[in-house]
């Protein structure tokens, strides 16, 4: 049990409402949605609504000696968001608030907890854009895209989150207020340390505001689909792509495990007899068609079985939305395998060059037989950035360390191809042990320094990153 006067300090700084002990609630922020990742229990859950609200948590936790485990909507695939046993969980979904959107400068500073849609639905509205688009954007929050540096399907041609974030405000450990950044559209005086905050998952400071850059809202999309004899085949097409400078807008790939699975979770039409599928899009305006169909070429000199483009924008919406259930209906899937609440999904997180796609799909593949796993793959392809589920038997030790085993090999490929342990669910708890291995001892030490130097009592989500 918290201790009475932790509690008794929470309360007096946030009010009764905004601190949280009962147990449902409790068990409820345990974790994120990584599977097979360790959490604990929390003491308290509390929900500030204020950056000062926000210090007077860090503060009071200090105090006590009771470490903060900083929480968004918990949409996370990493455990970067787990609580450990006995910690303060400082949950931002109460800083919802939009406090700016300028048209001129083409920015807007929003809390933490604002959701990723609500943000772009408010632009929108203003013929503006915010481009980050991961999976979850319905539901995960701003706060937790910048610290996990979140990535999305428009990656291939707008890049991932930390390209948007212009400036924050955050708490670090020792309770002051720290403000990184800019509102200009151009600005390089002293270090860069928005960036060194944004992807560090909680480690270094706790997020209250953030001022990220907007764009014109684009031309509306030209959509194709095109189905392969073999994931192969998809990402040689994927590397011509790339070789011959087309930009699609997307470039999204699905295994047949996934089409499969899709198909169940909701009928749609997709080809399920296909190996692999590419959806790729064009949003450059009056060139669009043109774009298309030089993607389609491409697609069919690799050996696409066929080619279809999308007639109008209710059918690519429908494919996109296809695209976005990847993850619900791979987890039915397992359910579906391993019923009785046993089927579990161990989420990959691995890119590479574009041009080694073609021999990370071939060596999933392969690691799946030889682990006797499924694995089904998913992932933005134009950026070399795949997923792939490894689906295990929770209540079978050993379904479950060859689950582990296949995750294992499969990120030794990837850094074998010169690709990187994540591409954007970040490293969590899952990844600690492959950070390490792909930045070296230098870089380990590096990290320490930084975390020691914001961080020294480790107060601040211990046991994440490294």
């Amino acid at each position: 049990m918290a201790p009475t006067s932790l509690l008794d300090d929470l309360r007096a700084a946030l009010g009764a409402d905004a601190v949280l002990t009962d147990p449902d609630l409790l068990r409820m922020h345990q974790r994120d949605e990584a599977d097979l990742c360790d959490a604990g229990m929390p003491l308290v859950v509390t929900r500030p609504r204020s950056t000062e609200q926000v210090v007077a948590v860090v503060r009071a936790a200090a105090r006590h000696g009771v470490p903060v485990v900083p929480q968004g909507a918990r949409t996370g695939l990493a455990g970067a968001a787990n609580a450990v046993d006995g910690a303060v969980v400082l949950s931002t979904v109460a800083m919802d608030e939009i406090r700016e959107i300028d048209p001129v400068s083409r920015i807007a500073v929003v809390q933490p907890g604002v959701v990723n849609a609500a943000l772009a639905g408010a632009v929108a509205a203003q013929g503006l854009w915010y481009p980050p688009d991961p999976g979850s954007w319905e539901s995960s929050t701003i706060g937790g895209n910048v610290a996990t540096n979140a990535g999305g399907m428009c990656c291939v041609k707008y890049g991932v989150t930390t390209e948007y974030v212009l400036g924050l405000e955050v708490v670090l450990a020792s309770g002051e207020v720290l403000r990184t950044g800019r509102r200009t559209a151009k600005g390089v005086a002293g270090y860069d340390l928005t960036r060194l905050f944004v992807g560090s998952e909680g480690t270094l400071g706790v997020i209250t505001e953030v001022t990220v850059a907007l764009r014109p809202a684009p031309a509306d999309s030209l959509t194709l689909v095109a189905v392969f004899p073999s994931t192969a085949a998809a990402g040689a097409a994927v590397a011509e792509i790339a070789a011959r400078g087309l930009t699609p807008s997307l470039l999204e790939l699905l295994d047949q495990t996934h089409l499969r699975a899709i198909e169940a979770y909701q009928p749609m039409g997709l080809r399920t007899d296909a190996q692999a599928l590419l959806l790729a899009a064009a949003d450059t305006g009056t060139r669009a068609a043109e774009d298309l169909a030089s993607l389609a070429e491409v697609c069919e000199a690799a050996g696409a079985d066929e080619v279809y483009a999308a007639t109008d924008a209710v059918e690519a919406a429908a494919l996109l939305q296809a695209r976005r259930l990847a993850h619900p209906a791979m987890e039915k899937f397992a359910a579906d395998v391993y019923p009785g609440g046993n089927g579990g999904l161990v989420i990959d997180d691995v890119a590479v060059p574009r041009g080694s796609l073609a021999a990370l799909l071939d060596g999933v593949a392969r690691i799946a037989a030889e682990c006797e796993v499924p694995i089904g793959v998913v992932g933005h392809a134009g950026d070399g950035n795949m997923h792939p589920n490894i689906v295990v038997d929770r209540a079978d030790p050993a379904s479950v360390e060859r689950g582990r085993r296949a995750f294992d090999e499969i990120m030794r490929l990837g850094l074998d191809l010169g690709g990187t342990c994540t591409g954007e669910h970040g490293v969590g708890l899952l990844k600690r042990d492959w950070l390490a291995r792909e930045i070296g001892p230098v870089g380990v030490r590096v990290h320490q320094a930084i975390k020691s130097a914001l961080d020294p009592t480790g107060l601040l989500n211990p046991g994440k990153v490294l």
